[in-house]
């Protein structure tokens, strides 16, 4: 599964990446909304990693886009704008979680397993190549009935290929998304 960490402060964003790695998610990192509307175009997200003070904007203005582009994922926003009023409108235009600055990384490890657990509970299409289906959200692969264990790293590999059954999936987005970098 991929996470979009949105957030201008690079050491912060690596900080972020380093523990939402640990839950073997693949990250993207963008420090802008632009870049962020980006990669949302680009690819698909289980997670949502959000600032609320950007250079060019409010991340909650990309919540609401996503929202409004059917996202149905977890989207957590992590702001130092932590005040009741500023937490109150994040999840009222559609963070499922808002998380202060400066914060815990136990606690923000925490809250990504709770909204992971969140999207793991609602129905998902499972992806289907043959005789093998692999289901995103319980993470589970089978080939004839018959489970298989799979590596984190190969449930990505795997997840990706199937995503787009008729497309050529270059050797850069195979290592993006198996790795979580760029060549």
């Amino acid at each position: 599964m991929r996470a979009l960490i949105v957030e201008d402060d690079s050491r912060l964003r690596h900080i972020v990446a380093r523990v939402l790695g640990r839950l073997n998610l693949a990250c993207d990192e963008a420090a802008s909304l632009e870049e962020a509307g980006e990669l949302l175009d680009l690819h698909q997200y289980g997670l949502l990693v959000l600032d609320r003070r950007l250079p060019d904007g409010d991340g909650l203005s990309l919540c609401r886009a996503a929202r409004g582009r059917g996202f149905a994922n977890g989207i957590l926003m992590l702001t130092a704008m932590d005040d009741v009023r500023a937490t109150v409108e994040g999840l009222e235009e559609g963070a499922d979680d808002y998380l202060g600055k400066p914060f815990d990384v136990d606690v923000l490890e925490a809250r990504v397993k709770a909204l992971l657990r969140r999207n793991a509970r609602r129905p998902t299409t499972t992806l289907t190549a043959g005789a093998i289906a692999l289901d995103p959200a319980r993470r589970t692969v089978t080939c004839r009935g018959a489970v298989l264990t799979l590596t984190a790293r190969e449930f990505r590999l795997l997840e990706t290929l199937m995503r787009v059954p008729a497309a050529v999936v270059s050797r850069e987005d195979l290592i993006e998304q198996a790795w979580g970098e760029r060549e």
